[in-house]
């Protein structure tokens, strides 16, 4: 009788142990995920991004756009990854229209026919960036332009269609470090049926 007393003495006391280890492991706090940290101040940029397209020696166009951009307007992962809550964009361009369909050659009527479609061309600019060490900052650019061939120009292998127009494009992405008022060339393309190198550079300043 007493040996049957006394296992139930020891086995209450065993229940009493347990329940208490698994109140305190339910009352300590548990660690939570690792929060994103701030890249920064927010500093005001002025990015200017100039393409420009030359034929041999001889510049063919330059064009200039200008975007507003807050470096710092995001926050790095536990992974040290930097991600933008807003990114600067431009986009500008038209649409043109084009002729499914040409006409035979021995048609007594030439040029585009049959339903007409409509191809976006333009240039379109998404721009972030951050501050890293030395006073510079990470600047993200990513570029897509396209435009119309001219003079009957077309892609290579494509047959040549009159009046039907063909089109060009470009996409490329870089992120360049840059410092206040620094430029540098993001880059240089050839084209392989106009021989035209098109030429991007990228400009940081501070707005003050």
């Amino acid at each position: 009788m007493r040996t049957l007393i006394r296992s139930l003495v020891l086995a209450g006391l065993g229940l009493l142990c347990f329940a208490g280890a698994t109140a305190a492991q339910d009352a300590a706090p548990k660690p939570g995920p690792v929060p994103f940290k701030s890249a920064g101040p927010l500093i005001p940029l002025k990015v200017q991004i100039v393409i420009t397209r030359y034929q041999g020696d001889k510049k063919v166009s330059s064009l200039p756009y200008e975007l507003a951009v807050n470096a710092n307007d995001g926050a790095i992962d536990p992974m040290g990854r930097y991600s933008s809550y807003n990114i600067a964009r431009l986009r500008m361009g038209a649409q043109v229209p084009v002729a499914t369909l040409a006409a035979p050659k021995d048609s007594p009527v030439q040029g585009p026919m049959g339903p007409v479609t409509y191809k976006d061309v333009g240039t379109n600019i998404d721009c972030y960036a951050y501050s890293i060490e030395g006073g510079r900052f990470s600047v993200n650019v990513s570029i897509e332009d396209s435009s119309v061939y001219s003079d009957g120009q077309t892609a290579q292998g494509a047959p040549k269609l009159n009046d039907i127009p063909s089109f060009r494009s470009f996409k490329s992405n870089s992120t360049l470090l840059l410092k206040d008022g620094q430029s540098t060339e993001f880059t240089a393309a050839a084209d392989k049926i106009s021989g035209e190198v098109t030429k991007i550079d990228v400009t940081v300043a501070v707005v003050k």
